[in-house]
């Protein structure tokens, strides 16, 4: 299994989560966006708009190589003459105050092509907060990471709860998911089967995602202004924290590609506070709270 295989089955993961987004929303369709990196390489943006589930989202396939320049080899710690990486990046932006965002990315990255890893995660940013519906995304996430090894959701589970935290606002993104990073063979997954598991990953997406649409609560307490000061946190990790961001960035990445995660609007208000007794304030309160889910 070489690189281009790899490559290969990320763009097909691509076309599945669009058609099945497609399917799912029922009045948008995906344009495709094709460019090319000129120190190597290139990708597909295919993006999605005014829908009647989703606001805004993207579903991103890159595949990019060439020289570790200085800036990269300084921003992003690369100890290597040349790489190649590719992936696949989803964000979605809901249209309805009672649907959250979601975000998932499953990445392969190689240096000097005797070096590889693998990588990736998903988590959801919920506007108001429904338990029960984060348990069960939890628990399908749980599902898939329990096929291959019983200790990796806690684990992952742990590092994007770490990993998409404001710590600026010392509050979590959202309710979290898994996070995996620098995955390679070892004595209990081959190369072939750490494929697997982010393949695995990206067809559960659009399963996870239908089941936070169909499945959510609209109440009449919940603001449109809300979901807007949610998004501005969702830009907030996304400028200063996030690592895809900043390596597109650093390693020459295409613009419009790498800020394809930004809403379509979003608002900031100085100082604003929630009012006890209200759904923001409850929905704040589990975010500045550090919640287990489910028992692993």
């Amino acid at each position: 299994m070489d690189r281009n295989q790899i490559s290969s089955s990320f763009e097909e993961i691509q076309s599945y989560v669009c058609e099945k987004l497609e399917e799912l929303d029922g009045d948008s369709f995906f344009e495709s966006d094709l460019w090319s990196r000129d120190q190597g390489g290139g990708g597909r943006t295919n993006t999605i708009k005014e829908g009647a589930v989703i606001e805004k989202g993207g579903v991103a396939f890159s595949k990019v190589f060439g020289a570790v320049s200085s800036q990269m080899s300084k921003q992003l710690k690369l100890d290597g003459d040349s790489f190649f990486a590719t992936g696949v990046s989803i964000v979605l932006h809901s249209r309805k105050v009672e649907h959250p965002i979601i975000h998932m990315n499953i990445r392969y990255f190689e240096i000097d092509e005797d070096k590889y890893w693998f990588g990736g995660g998903i988590d959801l940013t919920p506007i108001y907060i429904d338990e029960d519906l984060a348990i069960r995304f939890h628990q399908k996430l749980k599902k898939l990471c329990d096929k291959y090894d019983p200790s990796m959701y806690i684990r992952y589970k742990k590092w994007a709860d770490d990993y998409f935290y404001l710590s600026h606002r010392k509050e979590s993104r959202g309710v979290g998911g898994i996070f995996f990073d620098q995955m390679s063979e070892n004595e209990n997954m081959t190369k072939e089967q750490i494929l697997e598991f982010c393949l695995g990953l990206g067809r559960l997406f659009p399963i996870l995602y239908a089941e936070q649409i169909s499945e959510s609560k609209r109440m009449d307490e919940m603001k449109r202004d809300w979901q807007l000061l949610r998004r501005s946190r969702y830009v907030e990790f996304n400028l200063l924290h996030d690592r895809g961001t900043k390596f597109g960035i650093y390693s020459g990445g295409r613009t419009e590609s790498i800020l394809l995660s930004m809403p379509p609007e979003a608002k900031w208000v100085y100082n604003y506070q929630e009012k006890e007794d209200t759904l923001e304030y409850q929905t704040q309160q589990i975010l500045r709270s550090n919640r287990t889910w489910i028992n692993s």
